[in-house]
């Protein structure tokens, strides 16, 4: 028998109907590359994140969440469309979401919430599909699609590099150089580049600095940046409803912080490395062939690590301080008791972990993420779900927080409201990522076409499975082994287990909803129409 469906049918749940929704606002915070284990909530040993770990409290942390694809670009995309990376095609960071595609700005207007952007989305404009529906990127229409459904109320995605410092005037960029950091890339300059001991300007491109500050106060940085203009966005709203992605460009490299938080922590506070001598002399080819990275050659050394993590964790630190600005305005505004706060992250960061730097494989440090849910409604708060959960189901999420019933065409995750209001649980066997490293130099390394370099994850309670296209697979005992260090993938003693999961693959991958043009409901109410005719039967003697 094949394992249950993991992609579940899209049904209204049960609470909404029998319950008065007070839950009118949606404040959706999102960092970007904020490991699940770097918050004190989590359990990290010595980061102080007082604020994330009181919005834990009053709320639901989730311990087993996954994102569908462990890379900027792919990730956000299957969290705002809802559905697999091999569901919404746009593979990697400079992929961009095809246009038919509706999102959470699409979903959220449905239901009469204005949708706002402040921060970083990652969307590219799909204009081959602009272009084939005679759609002008510029016109009204064409803009709201060009930005993946969202009102970009104040985007900001990041890097900004010399080539683009004044192309499309970024915001960021435009608020610092009105705020007097004379500098054509001030984001470049001041944000991201600190002053050395003889007064030269050194960049948080290399890791070499992050023990510097950066030439930005504090409250002109990215992180105040960003949290400045989503009170502002709150404060102009009034009593409207709102849904907002307020979306924190960091602890994302360049790793460099502004005082106080450049030297918040030190060596001492660095969590020692999950690695071992055997994943580099005897790993998995794709893994050695990412250990050749830069960034994994750099991370392997721990003169890299002990400099560069205290950084992160000062940027996390900051972030933590300036979610709890917006927590006391909302309670001060009182949207505290109408609002559904979610706060989580696109993905990990491997921080040395497995020889590697970055995050693009599936390991814990990097596939999993932390997920933090605060209904105004639930009568139980500090709860601890440990079951499986996927960034796709935040859409279906909001939609029911909201009272409304999720629209069952393209939504491939489900509702994790019965979890929160302590109604059900969440139904997963499993948990799906997808990886396409064909843009990457370890693709190059082993010989592989654009169309031939792709990986997916299946991970369980107990068993991590990722199934490399032209290699053998991985397998982890999560249970045994949680730090991911003895890979199972040739054992023959698990065989069968491996059998197992290639089965549940193959069964995800055909259970993705490919019928996008008409609703479940729709589709069975012609199921039951095409059982009741009898004037009409094909075949018939």
């Amino acid at each position: 028998m094949p394992p249950k469906s993991t992609v579940p049918a899209i049904v209204p749940t049960l609470y909404w109907k029998t319950a008065v929704s007070k839950v009118r606002n949606i404040l959706f915070i999102m960092c970007d590359q904020l490991r699940r284990d770097y918050l004190g909530c989590y359990g990290h040993p010595t980061i102080r994140t007082p604020h994330l770990d009181a919005l834990a409290a009053r709320g639901t942390r989730f311990t087993r969440a996954y994102v569908q694809g462990p890379v900027c670009g792919p990730s956000r995309m299957s969290t705002y469309t809802g559905r697999y990376v091999a569901s919404h095609g746009a593979t990697w960071n400079f992929v961009p979401l095809p246009v038919q595609i509706p999102t959470l700005g699409d979903y959220m207007r449905n239901v009469g919430l204005r949708k706002a952007l402040i921060g970083k989305s990652h969307v590219l404009p799909d204009i081959l599909g602009l272009q084939r529906l005679g759609i002008d990127p510029a016109s009204g229409v064409g803009s709201l699609l060009a930005q993946g459904g969202f009102e970009p109320f104040a985007r900001h995605d990041g890097i900004v590099p010399d080539a683009k410092a004044e192309q499309g005037k970024p915001a960021y960029n435009g608020y610092l150089q009105q705020n007097g950091y004379g500098a054509r890339n001030a984001w470049h300059e001041f944000a991201n580049a600190g002053t050395d001991i003889h007064g030269q300007l050194q960049s948080g491109w290399q890791m070499r600095n992050a023990g510097l500050a950066a030439r930005v106060k504090e409250e002109h940085s990215e992180t105040a940046w960003v949290t400045d203009e989503g009170l502002r966005f709150i404060k102009e709203q009034g009593d409207k409803p709102w849904c907002l992605h307020l979306s924190y460009v960091k602890p994302h490299w360049p790793y460099i912080a502004p005082a106080p938080y450049h030297d918040a922590y030190g060596p001492e506070d660095v969590v020692p490395a999950a690695r071992s001598d055997a994943e580099r002399s005897q790993g998995h080819p794709v893994l050695r062939a990412f250990q050749q990275h830069v960034d994994s050659q750099s991370f392997a050394r721990d003169e890299v690590r002990t400099t560069v993590i205290p950084t992160y964790m000062g940027l996390v630190k900051q972030i933590d301080e300036h979610v709890g600005r917006l927590m006391q305005a909302l309670k001060a505004l009182g949207r505290q008791d109408d609002t559904l706060v979610v706060f989580t992250s696109d993905h990990g960061d491997l921080l040395g972990d497995h020889w590697l730097g970055e995050k693009e494989m599936f390991y814990e440090s990097s596939a999993a993420v932390p997920l933090i849910v605060v209904d105004p409604r639930a009568a139980v708060t500090g709860k601890t779900c440990d079951a499986l959960v996927e960034s796709i189901d935040l859409i279906p999420t909001f939609l029911d927080a909201l009272g409304a019933p999720p629209e069952g065409c393209w939504l491939e995750g489900q509702s994790l409201m019965p979890a929160v209001c302590g109604t059900g649980k969440v139904l997963r066997e499993a948990a799906f990522s997808e990886l396409d490293y064909a843009f990457y130099p370890a693709a190059r390394m082993l010989g592989l076409d654009v169309n031939g370099a792709k990986a997916t994850m299946a991970c369980t309670d107990r068993w991590k499975y990722v199934d490399y296209m032209g290699f053998e697979p991985q397998l982890f005992d999560l249970k045994q082994d949680p730090q991911e260090l003895l890979d199972l993938g040739t054992s023959s003693a698990h065989a069968s287990v491996r059998e197992e999961m290639q089965v549940r693959l193959a069964h995800w991958r055909s259970s993705l909803r490919s019928r996008t043009t008409m609703p479940d409901l729709e589709a069975r109410k012609l199921v039951e129409r095409r059982n009741t005719m009898k004037d009409f039967v094909i075949g018939a003697w």
